[in-house]
């Protein structure tokens, strides 16, 4: 059972109810103008070199391949970040990291103009486009665990929960915002101008750290990196709750990765333009920011394995309607439905980790759910494309869905009696 631990702090103590305690810090204010403000711009990104490459190749393995290029450098140099982020001073290696962001940005704004690429031709520009991906999955290795160890810093304990909701929420709002300002801006302006929103962006994520002090270490390395990194692994994998929820999470993704798809869909099977891919791709995190707001009143932690595996469950119906609809505003209804049972998803886990991790080691606790979870997406967006070109789309996306489900199913038969406990009786160690 975890402990509360009481970190001085000089903000007067909020109502104990109240769903906006993580709000009234100053720091955590401007942490989530940070993340909301990066986030926007990379969504944008991720966006545009989707619809970018497959314009140019008609290929639905290309989607997987950008997945698999950021997944590749971030999945292999994650443990080291987490490392890293315990040991240096967060808001400092947080601003090289956004640094690095912005250079491989600038990288894209380059290589994407259509005059370089009618010079160099369209396969050199594809080539070069997966080297810079790969270099910001090299930067995102670093990202997460240095974020998740600098909120860690930032605001109380006993109001992670709250601040992991409004965190989340954060990143959905800019989730929805990003893809469908990006779709508009790549429709009416060309893909140059919208990298230019992408870098203005980027730049004020990195201008908001001025408002966070200084994060000094609270981990000073005794032993060799190897034992270092395996006390974080051995810590993961001795919670029963903390290690289900990140397999589940893992397998549920990695399988139902349909997003990586909409441009495929949008294109074949409903027949729309950039405009309505935008909002394809914005109706997921359009009903998760919605549920996300819910649950900052009303939090999914009462029975949290129990919320867990039947949000998971909804997941993967949706993702299966979706892969079936040939309407485009049913599709979006799906979307959006799909979104919201993964921001239960998300909620959850997130605020298990963070109550349950050691100040000490949040950085390398970071690191092996990002290595499950950050990286899940771009495994699952390959997979999802080297399915629909072996089977074709549709197809994929329903078999995604599916096996969704059967995860879920095994997961439930496995964990029963982890379902009718609450946070505090699961014992993480």
């Amino acid at each position: 059972m975890f402990r509360i631990i009481d970190v001085k702090n000089d903000t007067p103590e909020p109502a104990k109810h109240d769903p906006y305690v993580a709000l009234r810090y100053p720091e955590f204010r401007a942490f989530v103008a940070m993340r909301f403000l990066f986030t926007f711009g990379y969504q944008i990104q991720a966006v545009i070199i989707g619809w970018f490459i497959y314009h140019l190749t008609k290929d639905p393995l290309s989607l997987g391949l950008i997945g698999l290029a950021e997944a590749i450098p971030s999945i292999s140099i994650a443990l080291y970040g987490g490392y890293v982020a315990d040991k240096s001073d967060k808001k400092v290696l947080l601003k090289w990291i956004l640094a690095a962001m912005f250079i491989c940005s600038g990288a894209l704004l380059y290589v994407t103009m259509p005059s370089l690429v009618n010079d160099w031709g369209q396969k050199n520009i594809i080539l070069i486009i997966y080297v810079i991906i790969f270099c910001s999955g090299i930067a995102r290795g670093f990202l997460a665990p240095t974020v998740f160890s600098l909120m860690g810093q930032i605001i109380k304990k006993e109001h992670y929960p709250n601040s992991s909701t409004w965190n989340s929420t954060s990143w959905m709002i800019a989730s929805i915002i990003g893809p469908a300002i990006g779709g508009f801006i790549y429709a009416y302006a060309g893909v140059t101008a919208t990298f230019a929103v992408v870098l203005a962006f980027i730049a004020s994520s990195i201008l908001c750290l001025l408002f966070i002090t200084n994060k000094p270490p609270q981990f000073v390395p005794k032993e060799s990196i190897m034992k270092s990194l395996a006390e974080g692994i051995r810590f993961v994998f001795n919670s029963r709750m903390l290690v289900g929820a990140l397999s589940l999470d893992l397998f549920s993704v990695f399988f139902g990765g349909a997003i990586a798809l909409i441009p495929v869909i949008a294109s074949e099977v409903l027949h729309v333009g950039a405009e309505q891919f935008g909002m394809l791709r914005a109706a997921p995190a359009l009903g998760a920011v919605l549920t996300m707001i819910l649950m900052a009143r009303y939090p999914p932690m009462n029975k949290p394995w129990r919320n867990l595996l039947l949000a998971v469950t909804g997941f993967g119906l949706s993702i299966i309607c979706f892969g079936l609809s040939t309407n485009f505003y049913l599709s979006l209804f799906f979307l959006f439905f799909e979104g919201a049972f993964d921001s239960v998803s998300v909620i959850i886990r997130s605020t298990i980790v963070q109550l349950l991790t050691p100040d000490e080691m949040r950085g390398r606790v970071s690191a092996v759910n990002s290595m499950f979870i950050g990286s899940s997406n771009e495994i699952g967006a390959f997979e999802s494309g080297l399915t629909a070109k072996l089977m074709g789309t549709v197809p994929a996306v329903v078999f995604g869905g599916t096996m969704t489900l059967f995860v879920v199913t095994i997961t439930y038969l496995k964990t029963k009696r982890l379902v009718p406990l609450n946070l505090k009786q699961i014992n993480p160690h």
